[in-house]
Parts: C-alpha cells; structure tokens; sequence
C-alpha cells in the first residue's frame, strides 16, 4: 500500500516519521511506497489554539488531494495535535484517512495500563486527546497547560530542545506518575522525541507516535487493511 504522509506538523516530527517507518518496512525486505507533503506548523497552532477545525480540515483536503493525484491509498497526520479536525479532515478527504489515536486506545489497554498521562499540546491534553480514548483513562497535567503547550510548540517548531525544555517535560510527566497514580506517560506530541529520546526520565515513557508507526508499516507491507 501507498502510504500518504502530510508533514511539516512539524518537520522535525516528519523526519523521525519518515526514519521510522523507512526502517520498519526495510526490516520485511519490502519496498516502501510513501509520499510526503508539507504543512505549515504555525497555520495549524494558529487554528488549533482558535479552535477553527473545519478551516484546517480544508487545509488537509487540499494536502490529500495531492497524495491522491501522487497515487497514495491512504493519507496521515504525522501530529496528533492535529487530530483535533480528525472527524472533519476524515468527512472531506479524497482518501481513506488512517487516525494515530485510534490504535492507541487498544494498544495501551493490551499492555494493561489502566491510567496514562499526556503530554503534548494544551489542547491534546485538555482534551484527553479529543476524547477519542475510552479503553484507557488518560489524565493530563494539572499545572497550566497553556503554559506548557505553548512550550511544546516552541520545541515544534523550531526543531530543537533546550535543556531547560526537557526538564519542563520531565516534571510535568513525573507529577502526573506520582501525584494522580499515572502507570505510563504518553508523549501524546510527536516532536517529543526531541526531549524524550535517549532519555530516562525516571518514569515508563511511551511514544504514541512508534504505535503509529508500526500501523502504517503494517498497512504498507499488506499486513494490516484499512
């Protein structure tokens, strides 16, 4: 299968997108079959934070129609931040859209967590990743989550994290371990791995993003159907 990426939400998250899944599909001894499109990181916090979900949707319909015309089956969101225009994208894509909350949800359950805390945008974590989780109980931080996404798409966006950035991260996810009983923390941002990678913060850490990765990997190898 052909898989659709739309990127640039933001790069750095792309590029760790566009490794993974290279490394996982080369590991079948297959060919990948993959067309990355770009978006603009900061038209899609500007609509994010204003909630305009139906003019982002609009955004990405355009992005899949040019999968579609590269030959794409399907198309992704490399962000989960984006997902808050999921059911919106999904009603006007061109292309079966493939979500990176849904496997989530069954992924954390089989591993037996009953409760994981999220870190990514404020709206991803206000949110608990747009409801769209009812298998596990996510709770979020409970300091200012503004405060904290807007540092998060600092990182988004300039593709870098400081030492003090990371430290951030860190404390928010050990509260949310040691003061509301969170078994894991999911870096529910996919730029995170800037701050998490190679890290141990002293806490189960999951990447939300290497779920989806294997998915897509799955769907391009013809090991999983949409």
């Amino acid at each position: 299968m052909h898989i659709g990426l739309i990127g640039g939400i933001g790069v750095a998250a792309s590029l760790v997108y566009y490794d993974k899944l290279a490394r996982r599909v080369a590991e079948t001894g297959q060919p990948l079959e993959m067309t990355l499109v770009h978006a603009d990181v900061r038209q899609l916090i500007e609509n994010n934070l204003a909630w305009r979900p139906e003019a982002q949707a609009e955004i990405f319909r355009i992005l899949i129609d040019r999968l579609q015309a590269a030959g794409a089956d399907c198309a992704t969101l490399t962000s989960l931040g984006a997902h808050f225009c999921y059911p919106e994208t999904a009603a006007l894509s061109s292309l079966p859209l493939v979500s990176a909350i849904a496997p989530l949800d069954d992924h954390f359950a089989g591993l037996g967590l009953k409760k994981v805390g999220l870190l990514g945008t404020a709206n991803t974590m206000r949110t608990r990743l747009f409801g769209q989780m009812t298998r596990v109980q996510a709770v979020a931080p409970t300091g200012d989550l503004d405060a904290l996404g807007a540092l998060y798409q600092s990182v988004a966006v300039a593709g870098t994290c400081s030492e003090t950035q990371r430290q951030a991260f860190f404390d928010a996810g050990r509260a949310m371990v040691e003061e509301q009983g969170a078994e894991a923390v999911i870096l529910a941002g996919t730029d995170l791995n800037l701050a998490f990678d190679g890290r141990d913060p002293g806490y189960p850490v999951h990447d939300a993003l290497d779920v989806h990765v294997a998915l897509l990997a799955d769907l391009a190898t013809g090991r999983a159907q949409l």
